[in-house]
């Protein structure tokens, strides 16, 4: 069986308190063998921790730009001395989910400017790559990198232009995509997930957000009472359309992610089975 790194998955969200043990063993069965937890807030570094080592997984702590509005200038403290805290635990693989967000109407602009350039510094002076919310900010996001750079990292649900995609990987990054790229409308996204060089692509699911196509409801289905949650365990069928749109086989799709992801996150590699640690070449 293919084995699947999910680069970046919330398996801490509510909707998963139901049967949250059952998602992780569907998605060992399906041969999702790692997944990556970032946090999205500093109220929830010690839940992400704690699953993850419940779970054997990767997490990331980072203060997410939807919630920096509502986070005190302190928490930036918080995960200061979390990092510090934790800097010898090998499931910390990245300082994350961080970023700006110019998309979601009514934010403060400023503040995540602040949080984003904050979050930087605290993983360029740990050591640690950073995993990048990027939504109608890349440009942002990269000037940012230009002030404050880090060890590289993923941009996470990338669907920017070509151009932004290269600066990105030239600063070492790779670029998620999950359920979106799986609809045959997303043409930006299907472009660029058919055109890139394959060092520079991750898989992901957002889940329980960005659900595949055959997932989708719409509002009018989501309002009658249908649910379109997200699970790590789709990963292995929204692997199947990028190998589709790159004319990969399933096992080199496979082995072409896990060897990008394990180049973005690094520590990932001690968490991986030695026979399961492809190679990658630099974007």
């Amino acid at each position: 069986m293919a084995r699947w790194i999910d680069t970046h998955c919330h398996l801490d969200a509510p909707e998963f308190d139901a049967d949250r043990a059952a998602v992780a063993q569907r998605a060992r069965a399906a041969g999702v063998a790692l997944q990556v937890l970032p946090a999205v807030m500093a109220g929830h570094f010690d839940a992400v921790r704690n699953l993850a080592h419940a779970q054997g997984l990767a997490y990331a702590l980072g203060i997410h730009p939807l919630y920096v509005d509502r986070a005190a200038d302190s928490d930036l403290d918080r995960l200061a001395e979390a990092l510090q805290r934790w800097r010898d635990d090998p499931l910390l693989v990245a300082v994350g989910e961080i970023g700006l967000d110019f998309f979601v109407p009514g934010l403060d602009a400023a503040r995540q400017q602040r949080f984003y350039l904050a979050q930087l510094k605290l993983a360029r002076d740990a050591g640690l790559p950073v995993i990048l919310h990027v939504r109608r900010s890349a440009d942002q996001l990269l000037a940012g990198l230009n002030r404050v750079p880090v060890a590289g990292g993923i941009a996470h649900a990338f669907n920017g232009s070509v151009e932004q995609a290269r600066r990105f990987t030239e600063q070492g990054f790779r670029l998620g995509f999950g359920g979106a790229m799986t609809h045959e409308r997303a043409l930006q996204i299907r472009r660029l997930a058919t055109e890139l060089p394959e060092t520079a692509v991750v898989l992901e699911t957002d889940a329980p957000d960005i659900p595949p196509a055959w997932l989708y409801r719409t509002a009018a289905e989501r309002a009658a009472g249908a649910t379109s949650r997200n699970e790590p365990s789709e990963l292995p069928r929204i692997a199947e359309t990028l190998a589709a749109l790159r004319g990969w086989t399933l096992d080199e799709t496979a082995r072409i992610t896990t060897a990008n992801a394990l180049a973005a996150l690094p520590r990932l590699a001690a968490l991986m089975p030695t026979a399961q640690m492809p190679t990658a070449e630099a974007p």
